[in-house]
């Protein structure tokens, strides 16, 4: 299907399985009748009955509740979470266990030894959902009333911290990547930093959205970061937060060569995209020669956005596809007919902090060789999140479905391999997805590529960061040719 109409649809019913969701949220209310609270469960669906494992499971969970709870007859906060456990059973992307499940969101309330009966009902369900939803994957959540509403702040490219992309790695807050010009950026912390301690706590027992809650905080003042990194003595990061503004995409004219650099796929990036190429046709016309598209340490963002930015150059054919649990989950995404580049030849450059929406796009624009992606593999997220709201408030954020590459392969596991491959000296091994505990395998075999190698140090330094791999991009394009690339810079060597 034409990916345009169906993510309208998407987001329209999303949009009123919010309203529904959050309504009581909005009015006001801090103490919803049980009645109430039957209509929005009856509402989005929370009527469906257990089968008899799964009933057997709760139970266990509500002995818990019972003998942990602050107010054991706080039958609320007990049916919100065996609601949350009826979404994540029907609807996460491979079946899992119920004992496994229930035996997690147990651990979450007994794991610090509290005294029975000193648990408020709503901490209580809070830590059984954190944990249980940490025991399927590095990237499925449970988000509470405050988080939920954070995460379409982030999604519209404003929002407040130090500006890290960020996962778990071996119980620590992993960057995936900084955002460009944030804070983070400028005190130079690096993909595959592990932060260990923030103001001198430790991050190691935290669930991830535990860790991000440390790292957060008002604009202006100041957080302490320990970091290891591969090679060196772990060492101290001091960075003050602020108030982070992403600027989607930025352009420039390199000789007769249009660079577009792509940090984020926000709300902003449609628009973004359509700025820069207006300003390039306008300045160089008919002179333009090519176009680098940047997409290195780009972590992701919104999906239809990546959608926007792959079909920008595509003219026809599938996008990606996305593919659940059962056969009815599958949709596929094809670019409608307009290349705003005109045709020109066009690079991708990619490293390993490129990740999820970058890699739809990678991907896409290298199986129909609408570009050459030079760089280094890419990260290899290529699951998909989808946020269920709860009653009341909260949401979870869970794994539905994995992204398949138009070639039919998954992105997940995987990530996108260059047709060339820019090495740099100073470079070393970065952790990707598949290193990641819990995370997904790649699910299908693949002949692994075999593409060359160039020393990127070879290639001219660009711009005040001495950039070397936007160099290599510049000559490919001036080269006129691959080969011709190729037994230049292989010569060189």
């Amino acid at each position: 299907m034409n990916w345009k109409g169906s993510t309208r649809a998407l987001l329209l019913i999303v949009g009123i399985l919010m309203a529904v969701a959050l309504l009581p949220t909005i009015n006001g209310c801090t103490n919803v009748a049980p009645s109430s609270l039957d209509k929005v469960f009856k509402a989005i669906g929370g009527h469906e009955r257990l089968p008899a494992e799964a009933t057997r499971e709760f139970t266990r969970f509500a002995d818990v509740f019972q003998q942990y709870s602050s107010a054991p007859d706080n039958k609320r906060k007990l049916e919100y979470f065996k609601f949350a456990f009826k979404r994540l059973r029907a609807s996460y992307v491979r079946p899992v266990s119920d004992t496994k499940l229930i035996d997690a969101a147990i651990k979450g309330v007994t794991s610090k030894h509290p005294e029975p009966s000193s648990v408020t009902p709503g901490t209580l369900v809070e830590n059984a959902l954190n944990a249980m939803m940490a025991s399927l994957d590095p990237h499925s959540a449970y988000l509470n009333a405050e988080q939920f509403r954070e995460s379409f702040v982030h999604t519209k490219g404003e929002f407040g911290g130090l500006g890290i992309e960020v996962t778990m790695e071996d119980g620590f807050v992993m960057v995936v990547a900084p955002i460009e010009d944030t804070p983070a950026f400028h005190a130079g912390m690096k993909s595959g930093d592990l932060i260990t301690h923030v103001d001198r706590e430790a991050i190691k027992g935290k669930t991830l959205l535990e860790a991000v809650r440390l790292m957060r905080g008002r604009p202006g003042t100041v957080i302490l970061l320990r970091v290891r990194r591969a090679g060196l003595p772990d060492f101290d990061v001091t960075i003050t937060r602020v108030i982070i503004k992403v600027r989607a995409v930025r352009w420039r004219i390199e000789g007769q060569i249009g660079y577009i650099r792509v940090s984020r796929f926000s709300e902003r990036m449609e628009n973004g995209i359509e700025e820069a190429f207006a300003a390039i046709h306008s300045e160089l016309g008919s002179d333009l020669h090519g176009i680098v598209l940047d997409l290195r340490n780009n972590s992701g963002g919104l999906f239809d956005q990546s959608l926007i930015l792959a079909d920008a150059f595509l003219d026809a054919g599938e996008i990606v596809s996305v593919r659940g649990r059962l056969p009815q989950d599958i949709q596929s995404y094809t670019a409608a007919e307009g290349d705003l580049a005109k045709g020109v030849q066009v690079v991708v450059l990619i490293n390993e902090g490129s990740a999820s929406a970058s890699e739809i796009v990678a991907s896409a624009l290298k199986y129909y060789r609408r570009a050459s992606v030079l760089g280094t593999r890419s990260f290899g997220k290529g699951s998909v999140q989808t946020i269920m709201p709860l009653p009341v408030d909260g949401a979870l954020k869970l794994t539905t479905a994995l992204y398949y590459a138009p070639s039919g392969h998954t992105i997940q596991a995987r990530g996108v391999q260059p047709d060339i491959v820019l090495k740099l000296a100073e470079a070393k091994n970065k952790q990707r997805e598949k290193d990641l505990p819990g995370a997904f395998d790649a699910v299908d075999e693949v002949t692994p590529a075999d593409p060359p190698i160039i020393s990127a140090d070879l290639c001219p330094a660009v711009g005040k960061k001495k950039d070397r791999q936007l160099g290599c991009a510049l000559a490919f394009l001036q080269a006129g040719s691959r080969g011709k690339f190729l037994a230049f810079y292989r010569g060189g060597q």
